[in-house]
């Protein structure tokens, strides 16, 4: 199943330069963030514990 971006929502290709990692505040959710917003940082939101980060 392929992911979605944090920030956008979009689906992330597998060729593609995005991340992934664990939010920074709670540990608990997996973020993923595609290749553009992390080009333009786009801020996103973990889903579990709010916190925002660019």
């Amino acid at each position: 199943m392929p992911e979605k971006c944090t920030s956008c929502g979009n689906l992330i290709a597998p060729y593609e330069d995005a991340v992934h990692f664990p939010c920074p505040s709670c540990g608990d959710v997996l973020l993923w963030r595609c290749e553009a917003c992390r080009r333009f940082a786009r801020a996103y939101h973990c889903p579990k514990c709010n916190f925002e980060g660019p």
